[in-house]
């Protein structure tokens, strides 16, 4: 299939909006006050970002008509989830299996979130000897493997629902959230080495495909703690508060900024 090279227009004032959210436990909110966790029950009340958008744009005059796909610890393909299995990491599912066949035909939105269990799924293989003779290549092979998984699910995607408006978070850099504070130095290193590999080489490049990207990893508000739940990987409601007004800015906006090609928080460990 070919790609669009310019993102789905953004949905006229008050039409209705048929959104489809991908994702893993961000998806359900978990870590906020009022998480999502079981998959397809209606959660209207729910403080992650989803239901938070959901809402934002009903407020805004929007019939929303929403199916949230996300699956705790989902991680983009079954080679991610083959690779969690191998060294005992968690991933009871992926979204190219598990969610992709079910995004709803008559889309109009779209958004994926993936990045974030996929690096923890890298560093534990390295924690288990994975790459011993070559870590940072064995990191690099990873971020190509991510990168052959999007392009699966973007295709998915729009060979069931056409050309939606997707949007795509990118990857936080994870050496700088709370989850890693007490970590060692080479674990950062390789946490930083795998998001930022997945940002700028993979989610980052979707805008010559149509894609509009959120802006995660140069967003200082990602890296503040108290945006974070008290396992320090999940959002909190303030966390998922800022992600969903910047999800209704890049559905709506006509002119949403292009993903920055460098920052500071892309080289927080050296």
């Amino acid at each position: 299939m070919t790609a669009p090279s310019s993102a789905a227009p953004p949905p006229s004032a008050g039409s209705t909006i048929v959104y489809t959210a991908i994702g893993a436990s961000d998806a359900t909110g978990h870590g906020s006050s009022v998480p999502c966790d079981v998959p397809f029950i209606p959660c209207p009340n729910g403080m992650g970002y989803v239901f938070v958008a959901t809402r934002t744009l009903q407020s805004q005059g929007f019939n929303v008509s929403l199916l949230d796909l996300g699956l705790v610890t989902a991680v983009i393909g079954p080679d991610f989830q083959a690779l969690a299995a191998q060294f005992n990491h968690s991933a009871f599912a992926n979204f190219i299996e598990g969610e992709m066949p079910f995004v709803d035909t008559k889309s109009t939105v779209v958004t994926i979130f993936a990045g974030g269990n996929e690096v923890n799924t890298i560093t534990a293989a390295l924690g288990g000897g994975a790459g011993a003779s070559d870590q940072s290549g064995y990191i690099d092979s990873q971020v190509k493997a991510f990168g052959a998984d999007y392009t699966t699910l973007l295709n998915g995607i729009r060979a069931r629902a056409g050309n939606p408006r997707i949007i795509a978070l990118n990857v936080p850099n994870l050496a700088g959230l709370p989850l890693l504070a007490g970590a060692t130095l080479d674990q950062k290193r390789a946490a930083q080495r795998a998001a930022v590999g997945m940002t700028t080489t993979v989610v980052n490049q979707l805008t010559s495909q149509g894609v509009t990207i959120v802006d995660l990893m140069c967003d200082a508000r990602s890296y503040l703690p108290s945006n974070y739940s008290s396992d320090g990987f999940h959002p909190n409601d303030s966390g998922y508060a800022f992600i969903a007004a910047e999800v209704v800015r890049a559905i709506t906006s006509s002119s949403y900024p292009s993903p920055s090609g460098s920052c500071g928080p892309m080289t927080l460990v050296q």
